[in-house]
């Protein structure tokens, strides 16, 4: 890491998001003239592969020893390992894309001795940029405007009741993945009265990356899912990190997961009650527990 000129790395993945970022809003343009030809998913999956592709070609020319792990080229087994490795989501939204709802995203980490150590993630439909390096901080910009250091807000985290929180469904639908996340969502909503924590409010914007974000900026106070993968969190959460909110387990116990664990908590930056929110929140699940993850 000592070798490493960090900063440099953070500035060249900004211009290659924002390169990746003209690829995916010219494609969303031309989605409803392609509608005739190709369905929404094929349009996706041809962005996807498209910008990956510009992506691997720019990261691999300038640094090519290190590693490269892509959510498109992605292969069932393999692992992160220890030496600098580029871990990608070329568009992380892509049911967003689909709907043209704008929260999407691309997401550029750099992982080293498997802990996040740069992270870029940009919205090219909003121009909304969050970066971090380790050790220097994160921040955000929008639409070219004034730079500001996250985070934006920082109070106490005092208890769920007054907590908003990111969540997402996933793909299973059924199985005990379906139902541990019925239990936990069921629980956070529930009244007091009758056993819940009664949440001030649960939010779903279909990307994991701009979701830890807005976690790491105050905008929200925490994201819970299990079953996400790496390259959705791995630049999100260098930038939680410098922003001075912290990455748990998803599962209870777990205070310092793997970068590839699939189950995640993110919790915002705040003066206290950080330590205090998780452990509520593990408290949900009882003793359900997801497929996701080692055991």
């Amino acid at each position: 890491m000592a070798n490493l000129d960090l900063p440099t790395v953070r500035m060249f993945l900004i211009e290659v998001a924002k390169e990746a970022g003209l690829i995916i809003t010219r494609a969303g343009q031309s989605q409803v003239a392609s509608t005739n030809k190709k369905n929404g998913t094929d349009i996706v999956t041809e962005t996807d592969q498209e910008v990956e592709a510009h992506i691997a070609w720019r990261l691999k020319d300038r640094y090519p020893t290190f590693g490269f792990l892509g959510e498109e080229s992605y292969k069932s087994g393999t692992k992160v390992l220890d030496k600098p490795t580029f871990i990608v989501d070329p568009i992380d939204g892509t049911s967003n894309f689909v709907h043209h709802f704008p929260a999407v995203c691309v997401s550029l980490g750099l992982v080293v001795s498997k802990r996040p150590a740069v992270g870029v993630v940009y919205n090219p439909f909003d121009d909304e940029l969050w970066a971090a390096v380790q050790g220097g901080g994160a921040y955000m910009q929008k639409g070219g405007g004034q730079v500001q250091k996250l985070p934006l807000y920082m109070t106490p985290l005092e208890s769920l009741q007054s907590a908003c929180i990111g969540i997402e469904w996933g793909s299973d639908r059924d199985g005990p993945n379906f139902e541990l996340n019925l239990k936990v969502f069921t629980t956070l909503v529930r009244s007091t009265r009758t056993g819940g924590r009664f949440v001030n409010s649960l939010r779903g914007t279909g990307s994991a990356a701009i979701a830890i974000c807005r976690t790491a900026a105050g905008q929200q106070d925490m994201f819970w899912e299990c079953g996400c993968w790496v390259w959705d969190v791995a630049a999100a959460w260098c930038i939680l990190s410098e922003a001075g909110g912290i990455m748990v387990d998803g599962h209870p116990g777990n205070w310092e997961p793997p970068i590839d664990n699939r189950r995640y908590l993110a919790v915002r930056p705040a003066t206290t009650g950080q330590k205090e929110v998780v452990e509520e929140f593990w408290s949900t699940m009882g003793d359900q527990r997801s497929l996701y993850g080692p055991p």
